[in-house]
């Protein structure tokens, strides 16, 4: 079986200069972990997760202590930050080295790395461009209606 028999054909993607306060939207709205991110021409360049958009915001242990250091102190500060990088681009954000497979792989060796390497959701590329994405939800249907 192939990785394309499987993949979810309309991933949910943000592009390059995109505000942060829209790619937070995006993950909210479309319910995944992860927002494959593509340049101006549409050429896929590297995934968004929400981990990476979180920790963006996250006051550092000085801010916090210094603040206060309540848990309390922690989320205002928390609040603070995201409203005051929510209109900043989601580039520098962008994780660009991210392992991609082809629709053609063979949807075994796509499990194994997802496994290996702790990977929720691949990005599916051909020649460049976008086409889908493969999430561990998609490995459990694959096993569910096709054995």
């Amino acid at each position: 079986m192939l990785v394309g028999d499987v993949m979810t054909a309309f991933p949910a993607y943000i592009r390059l200069g995109a505000t942060i306060r829209r790619a937070a939207e995006l993950v909210s709205v479309s319910e995944v972990g992860q927002l494959m991110v593509l340049d101006h021409d549409g050429r896929f360049v590297g995934s968004l997760g929400e981990e990476e958009l979180v920790r963006a915001m996250l006051p550092g242990f000085d801010e916090v202590t210094d603040s206060g250091g309540s848990l309390d102190d922690a989320f205002r500060l928390f609040l603070e930050k995201g409203r005051a990088l929510a209109e900043r681009v989601v580039d520098p954000l962008v994780v660009r080295d991210t392992a991609t497979v082809r629709p053609t792989d063979e949807l075994a060796r796509a499990a194994v790395v997802m496994i290996d390497r702790g990977i929720r959701r691949l990005p599916v590329v051909d020649d460049g461009t976008l086409v889908g994405t493969l999430s561990r939800a998609d490995l459990c249907r694959a096993v569910i209606y096709h054995s």
